[in-house]
This record gives C-alpha cells, sequence and structure tokens, in this order.
C-alpha cells in the first residue's frame, strides 16, 4: 500500500471508508487498511500535524474525521 502521489492516496482513503459504510467492508478490515496506509503514506497524508490541502479537498470532512478517529485511537 505505498502510493506515488497525495491523489492516489486520497482515492484509496475514498475506497476503503466508502466501502465500510456500504456494509462491503467490515470494520476490522477497514481499521488495518487505513492504519497500513498511513504508517506507509504518512508524508502524502500528513503535513505536521494537518492532513495536507489535496487529501482535504478529494476526502472531505466526514472520511477525515474517520481517519482522525483511527489516528487517536491507534
Amino acid at each position: 500500500m505505498f502510493y506515488k502521489s497525495q491523489d492516489e492516496v486520497a482515492k484509496a482513503i475514498n475506497q476503503i471508508i466508502d466501502a465500510y459504510w456500504l456494509n462491503e467492508l467490515s470494520e476490522e478490515r477497514m481499521i488495518e487498511a487505513i492504519n497500513t496506509l498511513l504508517q506507509n503514506n504518512r508524508s502524502k497524508i500528513m503535513k505536521g500535524n494537518e492532513y495536507t490541502s489535496v487529501i482535504k479537498q478529494k476526502c472531505g470532512k466526514r472520511r477525515l474525521e474517520v481517519v482522525t478517529r483511527l489516528r487517536e485511537m491507534y
């Protein structure tokens, strides 16, 4: 789960969270996938303690709330 660009990372986050919301992905698998994505692509997702502007624009507020909660938990 290493991505070349912020755009690819944003699409992956969107796909994972949308699949969870549509009950196509279990909560455990969603948590595992997001955590792996965060670990392997941190520099493309975060700038300091903030999400990058590309990630904010592409993922939206609701999805980033989920990601933030997972970051705080794990």
